[in-house]
């Protein structure tokens, strides 16, 4: 399924015109579709379950809030997105905290509010964390990130989960950590927590990863320390045009079943499958340059506002908005370029595409996680703007930035 569809040869958003939006708010412009948000939301809402938003994977305000109102909690990595999170009306009891490097200002301000849990990525963390808790006169409750060694086929930049990753700790320094935080005044163990990578599309690995949560805990409380949920983290892959993804029922059920059956809690981190397939990248043509051999395809985004091609060698869908039919015309092979001074400027290499021209509008899939969130202004380029599409309506929920937000902070 999925909310960009085709009608009368035009590319429309549920059943807005993206030549519309274009018209109204310029490109870059990245488009998201509320039913389609909501719809993803919902799979991941079951009993005895909490979802919580990977908030690093978009942290619009508009649809963390949309989010919070169905149900979902969120996953922080830090103060900002803690700020984010709680800007958007989310319940501190649904937030999680991970991340291995959590400021003893940001690791204040999360017991302040008194959020769901600290998952523990070092012993010299926890320190920190029953220094603040005891400074601060409450409880913290933790859980552990543990590292279970499941190598998986992903992006070796978003693999998370094997003993030469910086994230986690080795199960004996989990237990450990549990141990102390059980004997601690001021701490209190509830959870156990295991993320393996990203853009993962194999189920195994989560059934796996899981399984291991569940022995673990359950050794653990034999020893005495009775937790209160395990969380199989996220990084479920999404179609990028492969064909290879996971029905988001079929993950939930299966990671979860393990633990719901052992008694626990299951708490879900997903970031990317939520709001992965829900946006889009809207870039007219600017120009065209046949050299050397190739045909470049120049058009107004740039790395500055899509990354993941020139990070991950990332390969998303590009569409014409405007769709040809009838004609019998090759189609032309483009590496599709940005603005950007970097030769690492690219949407996409050797893509087929009808053959374009100057001002030919063009939407880059599938570009809803991880766009907007790792846009930045270099080259002195203004941030896109981002719209909210709700049926034959559309708002925008952030304003593009002008010149003058570059002069932000400057003395």
């Amino acid at each position: 399924m999925t909310p960009f569809q085709y009608k009368q040869n035009m590319l429309y958003c549920e059943d807005t015109p993206l030549a519309d939006i274009a018209n109204a708010v310029g490109t870059p412009a990245y488009v998201y579709s509320q039913a389609e948000l909501l719809r993803r939301a919902a799979a991941f809402q079951i009993d005895n379950g909490l979802a919580c938003y990977a908030v690093k994977a978009n942290g619009n305000p508009a649809l963390l809030h949309l989010l919070g109102q169905a149900g979902m909690g969120a996953d922080v990595t830090s103060g900002g997105e803690l700020f984010l999170a709680l800007h958007a009306g989310i319940s501190p009891g649904k937030i999680i905290y991970s991340g291995v490097g959590k400021l003893r200002s940001e690791i204040e301000r999360a017991l302040q509010v008194n959020i769901r849990a600290l998952h523990v990525e070092s012993a010299m963390e926890l320190e920190t964390i029953a220094e603040v808790a005891m400074q601060q006169q409450t409880i913290a409750s933790i859980g552990v990130r543990v590292n279970p060694n499941i190598a998986v086929e992903t992006h070796p930049y978003i693999s998370t989960g094997q003993r030469e990753h910086k994230f986690g700790v080795s199960p004996d320094t989990a237990v450990a950590i549990l141990q102390f935080a059980q004997q601690h005044p001021w701490l209190q163990p509830v959870g156990l927590a295991a993320h393996i990578g990203s853009q993962i599309t194999d189920l195994p690995p989560f059934v796996e990863s899981a399984h291991f949560l569940v022995k673990m805990a359950n050794e653990l409380a034999e020893s005495g320390i009775r937790l209160q949920y395990l969380d199989v983290g996220g990084g479920l892959g999404i179609d990028y045009g492969e064909g290879n993804v996971l029905p988001l029922a079929e993950w939930v059920t299966a990671v979860s079943q393990p633990i719901l059956q052992a008694g626990y809690e299951v708490v879900m981190e997903p970031g990317r499958s939520i709001v992965g397939p829900t946006g889009v990248l809207l870039t007219h043509v600017v120009y065209t340059k046949p050299q050397g051999g190739k045909e470049f395809l120049i058009v107004d985004a740039g790395m500055n506002d899509l990354l993941r091609p020139t990070l991950y060698k990332a390969q998303h869908p590009i569409w014409p908005v405007e769709q040809v039919t009838g004609t019998l015309e090759v189609p032309v092979t483009y590496d599709v370029v940005g603005p950007i001074c970097e030769t690492g400027d690219f949407l996409a290499k050797a893509r087929p595409l009808p053959r374009q021209e100057p001002g030919n509008l063009l939407a880059v899939m599938q570009a809803g996680a991880y766009g907007f969130a790792m846009a930045s202004n270099y080259n002195g380029r203004p941030r896109p703007a981002e719209v909210l599409v709700n049926s034959n309506r559309y708002s925008v929920i952030r304003q593009r930035q002008t010149y003058d937000h570059l002069l932000d902070g400057a003395i």
